[in-house]
């Protein structure tokens, strides 16, 4: 066995740069390199950061150069990725005797920064703020927003106990770490087992409590407390379990949630058409892409956030671009859309009746994707199929008589291929949108859910907070 070196480069400017990386052997068997592991926890709050579980196989964090040791004569096979961006690194080597040295370099195909849109994870757990800086440079991510949660954490001892990770090192809108390429801040991920949970962003103090309603505490608190608060503090309110939840849809119907996260969990109810309905009674609330990561089984930035930010890079930036809109959440897939130029978040004026508007919308991915999509309304309205040169690319250009007014969007679609654009909003005073009706009843009815709980099972030390709560939701039914 040899002690050898290994870096990996960024291209462009032949200086080490951060990777995800394995190095393998005929048999499959992995070489960690110093500091690392073969074999480790991938529960969640298990020793969280500096390694992945992916397809079954151990991934490592590196910060572009590492030491190991590795066997000669044999075939050896190093992989590195370094997020949706850089052509992933596939390359295999058999050292000779002697042999110390290997280097490698990754390259951008793709380079979305140098046009203002920079990728951001909206929600992580558990890592450190080291951990989350070093995983996110890896994925290329440039914004980590780290969010300290109440859970519970069994001790020898019997009894499990309330934490709260990461609280000690709240940074709100400052970053808590931060390099040349990525920032990374802590904030609070505030939940209620029914009313729903919402993820506090940019909050220049924190907003407690992290949670209500658990078995031993009452009601007296709601969602709609802690987005007010964390508005009067700056903050982006994010709805962090869509369509679950209760209290959180009567925040969004008045106006006190930003964005609604999308990952790549499984869930009982589709995300999309519930989400169109939201389009389609007027909500112009964009989808922010989380990964949720709270365990090595996650990478960071599974499903990220590229926003277009006006100017260099801030946290507040960042945040700013998703209030408006100026985003799309992806699993891969690079987005963009138009309409008549207008991109994701603005606002277009249709033309008079029967004059047509210029379509456009791209998508483009290191891996392939099924189709891509343009939705007007919630129906497609037209498709395009990707085809590959150096990449997969597929465009719709296309000039349209929309009917009436509403929103635009594009998507991509296929397995672990999911991006999604935030809406266009599209005017016309002389041509409402004709079905906004169709869409308020199953709203609606999920604004009644919530108050029938609130009115019948929810536990309210003090009355007054029951009829304050209850007085949103008919405020909200009020809205619909």
């Amino acid at each position: 066995m040899l002690t050898a070196h290994l870096r990996i480069a960024d291209a462009a400017t032949g200086r080490p740069t951060p990777v995800r990386l394995r190095v393998s052997g005929p048999a499959d068997e992995t070489y960690p390199p110093h500091g690392r592991l073969a074999d480790f926890a991938p529960g969640p709050n298990e020793d969280v950061g500096g390694h992945l579980w992916q397809d079954k196989q151990p991934w490592c964090y590196i910060d572009g150069a590492c030491e190991l040791r590795l066997p000669a004569g044999v075939p050896l096979r190093v992989r590195a990725t370094k997020g949706p961006e850089f052509t992933p690194l596939d390359e295999t080597v058999t050292l000779g005797p002697g042999q110390l040295a290997l280097r490698y370099s990754v390259e951008r195909w793709s380079n979305l920064r140098a046009d203002g849109w920079f990728p951001g994870d909206a929600r992580c757990h558990s890592l450190s703020p080291h951990a989350a800086l070093l995983e996110a440079e890896a994925e290329d991510l440039a914004v980590v927003h780290l969010l300290a949660r109440e859970s519970r954490f069994p001790s020898m001892d019997g009894h499990a106990y309330p934490t709260a990770t990461n609280m000690p090192a709240f940074s709100g809108q400052k970053p808590a770490l931060a390099s040349d390429s990525t920032l990374v801040a802590v904030n609070t991920f505030n939940r209620h087992p029914v009313l729903g949970s919402v993820g506090l962003l940019h909050s220049h103090r924190p907003v407690f409590p992290l949670a209500f309603g658990e078995p031993d505490h009452a009601e007296d608190w709601s969602v709609c407390d802690w987005c007010d608060q964390c508005h009067r503090k700056g903050g982006l309110v994010t709805w962090a379990d869509p369509p679950a939840g209760g209290e959180t849809l009567v925040a969004l119907l008045l106006g006190k949630i930003d964005a609604v996260e999308v990952d790549d969990r499984p869930r009982k109810v589709p995300l999309l058409p519930w989400y169109y309905r939201l389009l389609n009674i007027g909500l112009r609330v964009p989808l922010v892409g989380a990964s949720g990561k709270d365990s090595n089984a996650t990478p960071l930035g599974r499903v990220r956030t590229y926003a277009r930010v006006d100017g260099p890079l801030t946290l507040g930036g960042w945040a700013t671009a998703v209030r408006a809109g100026r985003c799309f959440a992806t699993a891969g897939p690079l987005l963009t859309v138009g309409v008549n130029g207008h991109g994701p978040g603005d606002a277009v004026e249709l033309p008079g009746a029967g004059e047509r508007v210029l379509l456009t919308a791209t998508a483009r991915g290191a891996r392939p994707f099924d189709r891509l999509d343009v939705v007007f309304n919630g129906d497609v309205l037209a498709t395009a199929e990707p085809s590959f040169t150096d990449h997969w690319t597929a465009r719709v250009e296309l000039a349209a008589d929309l009917p009436h007014a509403g929103w635009l969007a594009a998507r991509t679609v296929g397995a672990g291929a999911f991006a999604h654009t935030a809406p266009v909003s599209v005017r016309a005073t002389d041509r409402p949108f004709p079905h906004r009706r169709l869409f308020v009843p199953l709203v609606r009815q999920a604004v009644e859910g919530c108050r029938e709980w609130v009115a019948e099972v929810g536990r309210f030390a003090d009355p007054r907070s029951r009829d304050r709560l209850l007085a949103r939701c008919d405020e909200a039914l009020a809205v619909l």
